[in-house]
């Protein structure tokens, strides 16, 4: 397929909001696609480059091209100069169309060198995750100059904005998931959505789950869990109480404790090779060796899918440590050995999602709680099974709390004994409850530069949800408190800190404006426009309505508590709109109650 073919899709969906309206233009493209995947014959990662991906979602690789890579790019490529670009960038704010305007200029005999197919740009992007080391970047730009010297404006236009991973055309998961139902089954059928979404939950693979709803839905049914292939973890809703937990799962429940680590996706395939996988489904079974070696130890199965949590702690005090004193063990690739000594990981096991063969995702929780507390030989300060108590008694449930948080956990979970696993949701079976009820994980998206001691520095950040049924980021308020002005000594962290105290939580204006800075879409005056990526935790008094902001709501005294890092709370999984929603009418009630 022409590559301009599917840049004319990219244009459309860019000029319509309405996600109706994107379901159906990405339908009637995936129609015309779906005779050629009967006839086998045509390139199935053109799915993924709708997502501006060359890549299923369960692979969480990255191009590894920065802003000033792609200028220099676009200047070899259409010999305009690396200042004019700037000084474009900086009045647009979209290096996509600073390349479009400045192609769009060329004579027509320097820019088609070959006609550019989709076949060409997913061949010459794939290579760029693989070049690493010394003159890795001059092979990247010329990888990237060839395919932009083959360019029309409209395809260089594209090319930019999937490098710099921001097509910014309004396109998220939930609309390729109706688009592909609407090319291949009935739409009025409800049932449909939930088989293909079923289908992804399994694979987290969108060109897999086309390619088998084409051929019909016996054929999708066919997708399984695979060991050794992440998928995406279950996710929890707040709970606002202990009894509000038990009215929104029901009684009896399991309670367990919530620890304060990260998500690790334990896999064993048939032929006994384990790999570990994080809720962002990076690999990082060589970063944790340790746990490779409790999973042969302490559970004899052929085959497995578990769910946990990894738990840091003092080897010598035996105290339990916060997420942020062990996430660089998730990066680090060498001194991995060291690490093991200066930051062992317990693994608290609390679900199973596949054994010997078979998927138990749909298996209610009572049944796979059973299972994996059977098949696993506990060992502390290796690999156990989370604390759990199954009780429909309310007074049972606040000393089980009282207990997790006297353990200096986070809090504990609710999870409904009928419930199946879903795969990548936020489901009302599964709620958390902590200490901190009134607290949100949101996007800063803007930010305004301070005055005075504060000059030079960003100073009042505007922070946004996600707004899951329109695919984008709505604000929902400034935050500028609770940021510190310098770092403090007693807050410089040592080698050998185990504090349960958060390091990130103290982070500075400067520190904050260094990250923000190199993210700048936009300028106006003294306020500025940021790519949506940095994360941070926010508690507030409430919450009420609002028409300044495009989500309709504001938080009152928003206070800047965590930096979140991205390993542990990606984009995709930040408060939701409907969330927010939710939190102001339980506000609304109570208050009535009073």
């Amino acid at each position: 397929m022409q590559y301009k073919k599917l840049c004319e899709v990219y244009e459309e969906l860019e000029k319509d909001s309405s996600r109706l309206k994107k379901t159906e233009i990405v339908s009637e493209f995936l129609k015309n696609l779906k005779k050629d995947i009967i006839r086998n014959d045509k390139n199935l990662e053109i799915i993924y480059l709708l997502q501006g991906r060359t890549w299923p979602d369960y692979i969480e690789k990255e191009f590894g091209i920065s802003t000033q890579l792609t200028i220099k790019a676009i200047a070899k490529a259409s010999g305009t100069n690396e200042k004019e670009l700037i000084h474009k960038f900086k009045k647009i704010g979209d290096l996509g169309k600073v390349a479009e305007e400045v192609f769009k200029h060329k004579k027509q005999s320097t820019l088609y060198s070959q006609v550019l197919t989709t076949d060409k740009v997913i061949e010459n992007l794939k290579k760029l995750p693989e070049l690493q080391g010394k003159g890795s970047v001059d092979k990247k730009m010329s990888i990237i100059a060839e395919l932009l010297s083959s360019s029309s404006s409209i395809e260089a236009k594209y090319i930019t904005r999937t490098l710099l991973n921001d097509l910014r055309i309004g396109l998220g998961s939930g609309t390729i998931r109706d688009s592909i139902t609407w090319a291949c089954f009935d739409k009025e059928d409800k049932t449909n959505f939930e088989i293909v979404q079923e289908a992804y939950d399994r694979s987290t693979d969108f060109a897999l789950v086309f390619e088998k709803a084409c051929k019909g839905k016996k054929s999708l049914e066919t997708i399984e869990l695979t060991p050794g292939k992440p998928i995406k973890v279950m996710l929890a809703l707040k709970a606002e109480n202990i009894a509000d937990g038990f009215e929104r799962v029901g009684k009896p429940c399991a309670l367990e404790f919530k620890y304060d680590g990260f998500r690790m996706l334990i896999n064993k395939d048939e032929k006994g090779k384990v790999r570990i996988f994080t809720r962002r489904l990076d690999e990082v079974t060589l970063q944790f060796p340790e746990v490779v070696e409790y999973v042969k130890k302490n559970i004899k199965a052929k085959s497995f899918i578990l769910d946990s949590e990894a738990v840091g702690f003092n080897a010598k005090t035996k105290k339990y440590l916060p997420f942020q004193n062990i996430s660089q063990r998730i990066r680090r690739k060498y001194d991995i050995k060291k690490l093991e000594k200066e930051m062992p990981v317990e693994i608290n096991a609390f679900d199973i999602l596949y054994l010997n063969g078979k998927s138990l995702i749909n298996e209610p929780f009572e049944k796979r709680t059973k299972l994996l507390r059977n098949l696993i030989k506990k060992e502390k300060w290796k690999f156990i099974t989370s604390e759990q108590l199954i009780t429909d008694n309310e007074k049972q449930a606040e000393a089980f709390y009282k207990r997790a948080i006297d353990a200096e956990e986070e809090g504990i979970m609710f999870k409904s004994l009928s419930s199946p696993y879903k795969p990548g949701a936020r489901v009302g079976h599964m709620l958390k409850l902590k200490p901190s009820e009134k607290e949100l994980d949101l996007v800063i998206v803007g930010a305004e530069y301070g005055e005075g001691k504060r000059a030079g520095w960003l100073s009042s950040f505007d922070v946004a949800c996600l707004d899951e049924d329109n695919e984008c980021f709505v604000e929902i308020g400034k935050v500028g408190t609770g940021i510190k002005e310098k770092e403090q000594k007693e807050q410089v962290k040592t080698e050998n800190k185990s504090s349960n105290e958060d390091i990130r939580d103290h982070i500075t204006f400067e520190e904050l404006t260094k990250l923000l800075k190199p993210l700048i879409t936009k300028e106006e005056g003294k306020h500025i426009k940021v790519k949506p990526k940095i994360v941070i935790t926010v508690v507030y008094q409430n919450i009420q309505k609002s028409p300044t902001y495009e989500s309709g709501f504001a938080l009152r005294f928003p206070r800047f508590t965590r930096l979140r890092d991205e390993k542990d709370k990606p984009l995709k999984e930040i408060a939701t709109l409907k969330e927010v929603k939710t939190d102001f009418d339980r506000l609304n009630e109570w208050r009535r109650a009073a």
